[in-house]
């Protein structure tokens, strides 16, 4: 195979915009998650510990997290189509590209240094293709519950049905 071919298939798999996320920031990455049938977008904010291959389709971000005193950390590929976006929350003043150290730090020792920065351009990437498919399940979710609330009333319907001839019923004995 040649070298040009897996350019042009790697590029296919890119998406046309990220989100500059470096190391030190904290970050929300909207994920979407399958369960059966069923889709859902899920949110995991944490602190960016680990950046690779800034610039390929196999971009990483490893995003750190403390959940009930425990530490959680989960690696995202930024190019893959199961991340929905990145939005970064804030900015910190860090000197390297991988705080592992962080993994022994808790509390007040585990923070960092928060730097200015203007949010509404580091965020400002559209991804038409990941905006039209959130509406999609935005759609979906309306519908099934939509469903879900005239099954309810229809049950409701037939209960009030039967309580009302149970009632001619005993009325008519008596």
């Amino acid at each position: 195979m040649s070298f040009a071919l897996v350019q042009k298939v790697n590029d296919q798999q890119k998406k046309k915009e990220v989100v500059d996320a470096r190391s030190g920031d904290t970050v929300r990455v909207y994920q979407k998650i399958r369960e059966g049938n069923k889709e859902r977008i899920q949110m995991f904010e944490g602190v960016v510990i680990r950046t690779d291959n800034k610039g390929q389709h196999t971009s990483r971000i490893t995003v750190r997290k403390v959940a009930s005193g425990v530490g959680v950390e989960k690696s995202f590929l930024l190019h893959s189509p199961l991340v929905e976006r990145v939005e970064v929350v804030r900015r910190a003043k860090v000197r390297r590209n991988f705080l592992s150290y962080l993994r022994q730090r808790s509390g007040k020792s585990a923070r960092l240094t928060a730097v200015d920065f203007d949010r509404k351009a580091v965020n400002d990437v559209h991804d038409a293709k990941a905006e039209a498919e959130a509406e999609r399940l935005k759609e979906e979710a309306a519908k099934a519950a939509e469903a879900k609330q005239a099954e309810a009333d229809k049950a409701q319907a037939e209960l009030e049905a039967k309580q009302k001839a149970v009632e001619d019923a005993h009325k008519d004995n008596a």
